[in-house]
C-alpha cells in the first residue's frame, strides 16, 4: 500500500512539473526591449485603488429568465477601478463584459487605463452574467444600454462624499467599451437611433457582433469608434463583423490581430490552466453553443430595430462557431498586450487634454504599434 502511494505521488509530482513547464514555455512573447510599446505597456504615473459598489435601477425591472420569476428593480454589481489620489476631473470608461463572463474579465485592462487618468466602472448585467439567476441569456443583451445610461447617471451624481475617487468626472470625456457581447452593447449604446446615450465620446469594440449594422446605424453619432478583433475568431467571424467596419463608420477604423481567437481576449484565458490550450475558442464555443442550444431562441436580438435604424438580418443571421476553431491561436497574453495598448492610444487620442499627446497616441495607433507587432494591422476608416 505505501509502495502504491510514493508510486502515486511521484506521478503526481510528475505531472505538476510537466505543466509548470508547459505554462511557462506558452507565456507570451512581450514586445521588443526599449520599445514604444514596452514603455506603454508599463503601468501609468498614477497608483490605482479599486472598490465595488452596488447599483440599484429601481425605474426598470429585470425580466423573468427561465425557473426566475424576475425583479422590479435591475441590480448591477459593479466594481470601479481609479486613480488614488488624483484630483480630476476624469475622464469615464464603462467597459461590458462579454456573454456568461463576469465584470472582472479584464481587470488588466481596466487597471492600466486608471493608471493614466481614467475612473473606469464594469458592472455583472442581471441576466447575460456567467451566475444569472435562470441562467445567461443573450435575449437581455436589448437592455444592457440603459443599464449603461444609469451607471453613467449615478457616478456623475455622486457627491463627493460618495465618490470614491477624488475629484469629479469630467462629463464631456466620457467612453464605452467592452468585449464580445459586451462589444455589442458598446456598440448600441453608442449609436443605436432609440438606445444610444449622447454622453459617449469615444467607443471600442472588442470583437463584438457587428453584421447586421450597416452605415445607417453608426451615421447616428458622430464619435470615434475602433474595432479591435481577431481575424482567427470562431465565435464572431472576422470577416462578417469586424472586417465590414472601416467602410461602415466615419471616423475610428479597425485593428485586426492576425490569428487571435475570440476567447483569448479574456484576461482568464491566459492563466492556468487555459494558457495550456491550442485555441481557447475550443472551450468558448463548447459552452456558447450549449448555450444556444438550451435557450433555442431563432434572433435574441430581433428587438432591435430594423432598416430604419440600420439594422439588417437578412436572411441568414450570422450563427458563432459555424465555421468550427482553428487548431491553434495566438498567444492569448500576447493578444491582450496588443489590445491593453489599443485602448490606452485609441482613448487617450481623444480625451487627453494636450493636442500633443491626443496627435502623438493617433500616430501610435495608426503606425507605431503594428511595427512592434508584427501580427496587428491597422486599417483606417473609409466611410467619409
Amino acid at each position: 500500500m505505501k509502495k502504491a502511494v510514493r508510486i502515486f505521488a511521484a506521478l503526481v509530482i510528475a505531472l505538476a512539473a510537466s505543466l509548470a513547464v508547459a505554462y511557462r514555455a506558452s507565456a507570451p512573447t512581450p514586445p521588443p526591449a526599449g520599445s514604444e510599446s514596452a514603455r506603454r505597456l508599463a503601468p501609468g504615473p498614477l497608483p490605482v485603488a479599486s472598490v465595488d459598489r452596488t447599483l440599484v435601477d429601481h425605474s426598470r425591472a429585470t425580466n423573468a429568465n427561465g425557473d426566475f420569476a424576475g425583479a422590479p428593480e435591475r441590480t448591477l454589481e459593479a466594481t470601479l477601478w481609479y486613480p488614488q489620489g488624483a484630483a480630476g476631473p476624469h475622464p469615464l470608461l464603462v467597459y461590458s463584459h462579454g456573454f456568461m463572463s463576469r465584470r472582472s474579465e479584464n481587470v488588466p485592462l481596466a487597471e492600466l487605463l486608471a493608471s493614466h487618468g481614467y475612473v473606469v466602472v464594469s458592472m455583472d448585467y442581471p441576466l447575460t452574467n456567467g451566475g444569472a439567476p435562470g441562467g445567461p441569456t443573450v435575449a437581455d443583451a436589448v437592455n444592457q444600454p440603459g443599464d449603461v445610461r444609469f451607471a453613467i447617471d449615478q457616478i456623475l451624481g455622486w457627491g463627493e462624499a460618495e465618490r470614491p475617487f477624488a475629484g469629479e468626472i469630467d462629463a464631456d470625456r466620457i467612453g464605452a467599451l467592452g468585449l464580445s457581447l459586451g462589444g455589442l452593447t458598446t456598440e448600441l449604446v453608442s449609436f443605436h437611433p432609440r438606445l444610444r446615450d449622447p454622453r459617449i465620446r469615444a467607443a471600442l469594440s472588442i470583437a463584438g457582433p457587428a453584421a447586421f449594422f450597416d452605415e445607417r446605424f453608426f451615421a447616428t453619432a458622430d464619435l470615434p469608434f475602433l474595432m479591435v478583433a481577431g481575424t482567427g475568431d470562431a465565435m464572431v467571424d472576422f470577416e462578417r463583423n469586424a472586417a465590414t467596419i472601416p467602410r461602415k463608420v466615419v471616423h475610428g477604423g479597425l485593428l485586426a490581430i492576425q490569428n487571435a481567437s475570440h476567447a483569448g481576449f479574456a484576461a482568464i484565458s491566459d492563466g492556468f490552466p487555459l494558457r495550456l490550450l491550442d485555441n481557447p475558442d475550443s472551450l468558448g464555443c463548447f459552452a456558447l453553443s450549449r448555450n444556444l442550444e438550451q435557450r433555442k431562441v431563432e434572433n435574441p436580438f430581433g428587438g432591435l430595430g430594423g432598416p430604419e435604424d440600420g439594422v439588417v438580418f437578412g436572411d441568414r443571421p450570422p450563427l458563432p462557431c459555424q465555421h468550427g476553431v482553428p487548431d491553434r491561436a495566438l498567444a492569448p497574453g500576447r493578444q491582450q498586450m496588443i489590445t491593453r495598448l489599443a485602448a490606452l492610444a485609441f482613448f487617450e487620442s481623444v480625451f487627453s487634454p494636450d493636442p500633443g499627446a491626443r496627435a502623438a497616441n493617433d500616430g501610435y495607433l495608426r503606425e507605431t504599434l503594428s511595427r512592434d507587432w508584427p501580427e496587428a494591422r491597422y486599417e483606417l476608416a473609409s466611410a467619409r
